[in-house]
């Protein structure tokens, strides 16, 4: 959306492929914290529409519709969707990312049977049950946070030894007196017939001991959304497309912003300011600006950045 309320702005025909719910991944966050001029925070399914609207009425475009296949063609893009095919001078990749699963017995047998990745969405089901949360970063905290607004206990179970989350969320999980926290703990079975029971878990020692559970919630790492982009343009190890600092990739006229860029900072306001710088690139080569001098500027400051880190 931020790329969107640039582009369209700066007076470029922009387009927005929505997919079949538009929010994606932000709809299932209860808050977004550290989005400027949201002190307090605010909720996905909130911001959201705002944000839609914002794009609309600076001239955005919309179409509900998945990317199926992008293809260079003579100078421009030619970019398939379920509902027909566009041609575009220029492209921006902000598909985001999904949440990973556990990938461990019974978790696809007991999905929307007590294996969840929406708090927001369940936790009102969960009044007076014993959850489990899997994980270890924000996700983790912040979701486990909202579960014991209405579950008895809540139980964190972490591979590490110790929270990877920001200090405000830990220090807050830390100190909830309804949920407990397992460092060191690997989830390896979900148990239940119909429903979930509960989860088998192993220690660091080896040792192997069932937790009573009613549901289970697993936020262990994002997986960015590229997975059509694949053959195309060049990704990292982790699945993310590398880019300059204006967001521009090794070809012209495509960017990437927010997680599916490689050394993304993972936050909503790095997101957004991913989206503008982005929007502002592309309008600089549809002016006539150089593509390939400005990657090659970039890519060695990159290059200078890197030795520097060793």
């Amino acid at each position: 959306m931020s790329a969107a309320v640039t582009s369209a702005r700066l007076g470029r025909s922009t387009l927005i492929l929505t997919g079949e719910v538009f929010g994606g991944q932000l709809l299932s966050i209860e808050k977004i914290d550290g989005l400027p001029g949201y002190p307090d925070g605010i909720p996905g399914y909130d911001l959201c529409p705002i944000m839609q609207d914002q794009a609309s009425a600076a001239g955005a475009e919309f179409m509900m519709s998945s990317l199926e296949r992008l293809e260079a063609r003579n100078g421009t893009w030619h970019v398939a969707t379920g509902e027909g095919d566009v041609t575009a001078r220029g492209v921006i990749i902000a598909t985001g990312s999904a949440l990973k699963t556990l990938d461990v017995p019974g978790e696809k047998r007991l999905a929307g049977s007590g294996v969840s990745q929406c708090a927001t969405c369940d936790a009102p089901l969960l009044r007076g049950r014993i959850v489990t949360v899997v994980g270890g970063g924000d996700s983790a905290l912040q979701e486990a946070l909202t579960l014991a607004e209405f579950a008895t206990k809540v139980i964190i179970l972490h591979r590490g030894g110790a929270l990877a989350g920001q200090a405000y969320y830990r220090d807050r999980v830390t100190a909830h007196a309804k949920i407990e926290i397992r460092p060191n703990t690997v989830v390896t079975e979900i148990l239940g017939e119909a429903t979930v029971s509960g989860v088998r878990t192993q220690d660091a020692s080896g040792v192997t001991s069932d937790i009573e559970a009613a549901a289970v919630f697993a936020y262990v790492g994002l997986q960015p959304n590229t997975g059509v982009l694949d053959g195309l343009v060049r990704m990292n190890n982790t699945g993310c497309i590398p880019t300059d600092a204006s967001m521009r990739t090794e070809l012209a006229g495509l960017c990437a912003a927010g997680n599916v860029r490689a050394l993304s900072a993972g936050r909503a306001a790095s997101a957004a300011g991913d989206g503008t710088s982005a929007a502002v690139a592309l309008d600089h080569y549809l002016t006539g600006g150089s593509w390939r001098d400005g990657q090659r500027a970039d890519a060695s400051a990159h290059k200078s950045a890197a030795a520097a880190h060793g």
